[in-house]
């Protein structure tokens, strides 16, 4: 599954970064109360975007609105949903990469990198 999600970052890291679309989807509705629980325990608490220029997979890659890697987060950059969709990591019932369905996975754990010291 980490081939996957690098994949992905990749992906993002050559084709540029979107904003988000402040619409609501029933994916993003669903997973709202988890996105909370992971911003508390370690996320971005305003629930901020990523600045430019991050370096994906580092501590300043996070969407806190979302709770997932902003590299990885298709709610906020729509063209990743291909590249998961072709490597077989979709859940259609939720409109997310099932390595980000919190519906699907109550036990999945999606941690921000640790901060590095000093900062």
């Amino acid at each position: 599954m980490k081939t996957i999600l690098w994949g992905a970052m990749i992906i993002v890291a050559i084709g540029g970064m979107s904003g988000c679309s402040k619409g609501g989807d029933s994916a993003e509705q669903s997973n709202a109360g988890a996105a909370a629980a992971r911003n508390a325990a370690g996320g971005d608490a305003g629930g901020g975007h990523a600045q430019k220029g991050f370096v994906p997979g580092s501590y300043e890659d996070w969407c806190g609105e979302h709770g997932v890697p902003e590299s990885m987060c298709t709610r906020c950059n729509s063209t990743l949903i291909a590249a998961f969709k072709a490597t077989g990591d979709w859940c259609a019932e939720h409109g997310l990469p099932e390595s980000q369905c919190l519906a699907c996975n109550p036990d999945l754990k999606i941690e921000r990198p640790p901060k590095p010291a000093g900062s």
